[in-house]
């Protein structure tokens, strides 16, 4: 593994200070806030914690509320709500400064039969011909790219136009995004981490299709956002270091709020996860 993988496992490895009570850091004081798919992943991986292993998640529903002080740990507190024979539930609350910054509220469910059927995957080339998104977005600013694109632990190839792209050429303006994306290294077989490893992953690029729709980036100087909320289903097992095709598309933006839709499928076809997202948008 290499080291952007290592730190991040070291994220999402919490400290368990009481029964229901976990501290996680941030990997770099520098930045402005933390990013919101490290907070929803630590927050899933203190309520997994609580349940039992034959137990997994289905679903989580989360509220970005205040941003996320970098250079304070946060602590994480886990609500036991239910213990069923079939279904879980645990609510848990991020602490910083004596505030609540995050909340979820996530839901396991012990494997049973029942119908089955999906949606396929879209028709898209396979990754292995696809170049590499921070290698693009360093060709494009010719080198001069932030280091957590560089130094990022998920691999990311976008099949379509990137939203730096598309600022300058309305041509390549659209409302849907595709992209294949893997965690650089190889993981081990615990299904709450590459559940975990994908909740990080899923806040990256899903208000994307936002921004590709009006030539906005969020490196343009002007387009300023965040995560509001985060819902995500988990339809079947999956491994985050094995290609995964991330579809997104916005329905609708309006109010400085756009809303985001998010299909995860294996390089197999199989429909594994299903996510939601509002973020706001602001431009100035």
């Amino acid at each position: 593994m290499g080291k952007a993988l290592d730190r991040l496992l070291d994220l999402l490895d919490l400290e368990q200070i009481e029964q229901n009570i976990f501290r996680g850091v941030s990997p770099d004081e520098r930045v402005q806030r933390v990013f919101g798919g490290q907070v929803a992943g630590q927050a899933l991986v203190a309520a997994g914690r609580t349940v039992p292993a034959d137990r997994p998640v289905h679903s989580l529903h989360a509220y970005f509320i205040r941003p996320g002080d970098p250079a304070v740990p946060l602590i994480y507190i886990v609500d036991r709500v239910r213990d069923g024979r079939s279904f879980t539930t645990r609510r848990v609350s991020a602490i910083q400064h004596g505030k609540t910054i995050f909340t979820l509220s996530a839901s396991f469910h012990q494997p049973e039969p029942g119908p089955v059927h999906a949606d396929p995957m879209p028709d898209v080339p396979p990754p292995d011909g696809i170049e590499r998104t921070s290698d693009r977005l360093a060709r494009y600013f010719g080198g001069d790219i932030p280091r957590e694109i560089g130094d990022n632990p998920v691999e990311l190839r976008s099949v379509g136009p990137l939203s730096v792209e598309a600022e300058h050429d309305p041509s390549l303006r659209t409302t849907r995004n595709m992209v294949w994306l893997r965690v650089n290294g190889d993981l081990p077989d615990d299904p709450l981490l590459h559940v975990c490893l994908m909740t990080y992953a899923s806040d990256m690029t899903l208000l994307d299709p936002v921004l590709l729709g009006h030539g906005l980036s969020w490196m343009d100087g002007r387009t300023k956002g965040a995560s509001l909320d985060h819902a995500m289903w988990f339809h079947r097992p999956f491994r985050a270091d094995q290609w995964l095709l991330y579809a997104q598309e916005s329905p609708i933006a309006y109010g400085a709020r756009g809303l985001a839709r998010g299909e995860v499928f294996t390089q197999g076809g199989d429909l594994v996860v299903s996510v939601v997202q509002e973020g706001l948008i602001r431009v100035g």
